[in-house]
């Protein structure tokens, strides 16, 4: 199995287990009010857009090395461009935030930095991923 291959599985795991995040009974994962680590919430239609995204990596790993580096290329480009526009605007495109909310004002922009990290990191790292271990 090449890097691409394996690190596309990890994603499956990661972005699998931030789908399960509103249902696992962790203590301090999800507040009272719902969110995140007290900071975004996720609902139905996150979770969801998390489960396709963590079958997507499964299914590029199972397939081919190919595959794995299209799926790094493309999801994330498009978690980190969804990181970026939270950045701007506070909401983000993948959950279609930016069109049912609007912008939205974050009590801090180190608030509104730890709600978009997730899709910066995960975004950045795939593509950085898609180029530098592209060794077949």
């Amino acid at each position: 199995m090449t890097s691409l291959r394996k690190i596309a599985f990890g994603y499956f795991v990661v972005v699998g287990i931030a789908a399960s995040l509103n249902y696992l009974p962790i203590p301090g994962i999800i507040d009272d009010d719902g969110k995140a680590f007290g900071i975004f919430a996720l609902d139905l239609f996150d979770d969801l857009l998390h489960v396709a995204s963590a079958l997507w990596a499964l299914a590029a790993a199972l397939i081919s090395h190919r595959a794995s580096k299209t799926f790094l290329i493309w999801f994330g480009a498009a978690y980190f461009f969804d990181g970026l526009l939270g950045l701007a605007t506070g909401s983000g495109f993948l959950d279609f935030g930016i069109f049912i909310y609007g912008f939205y004002e974050y009590p801090s922009f180190l608030i509104k930095l730890a709600a978009n990290i997730p899709h910066l990191a995960l975004g950045g790292f795939a593509v950085f991923s898609a180029w530098a271990f592209d060794r077949g």
